[in-house]
């Protein structure tokens, strides 16, 4: 599709297609199971099938009030089925089109500290673009 000279690989080249997403209404046990069982770091929250949020293993265990309480085990994982993903989502996700390069990607991720960048056209989810992503653009170059 690139029929540049240059080698400019854009973000439709390096992200996931169709990520794992939840609703703001799902609860962290349902979070946690599908990032343990799916060995992924983030995900995209949706509402109506437009992007409203974004959930990381950060926010995970920065939420995990429960783990600071001591608890563990069968009391913590009933606590967690208790907390909303809207509670500790994280909202006006920064986002990035698939057109554009990985590069620019990159640059984003660093300047904001983030570790993936859904990737949005024309209001819709179309994938979602990691920091294991970008390293893999780099051992391929």
């Amino acid at each position: 599709m690139s029929a540049s000279s240059e080698p400019a690989m854009t973000v439709k080249d390096f992200m996931t297609e169709n990520p794992q997403v939840l609703s703001r209404t799902e609860t962290l046990d349902l979070a946690d199971d599908i990032m343990t069982m799916g060995r992924i770091r983030h995900l995209p929250i949706l509402e109506d099938g437009e992007l409203v949020g974004i959930i990381s293993q950060r926010d995970m265990f920065r939420s995990a009030a429960v783990a600071a309480l001591g608890f563990v085990g069968d009391t913590q994982r009933a606590l967690i089925k208790t907390i909303r993903i809207k509670e500790i989502m994280t909202e006006n996700v920064v986002t990035i089109s698939p057109d554009a390069s990985v590069k620019e990607a990159a640059r984003i991720m660093i300047d904001k500290k983030i570790g993936c960048l859904p990737v949005v056209e024309a209001k819709k989810l179309i994938g979602i673009i990691t920091e294991t992503d970008i390293l893999r653009y780099v051992v391929e170059r």
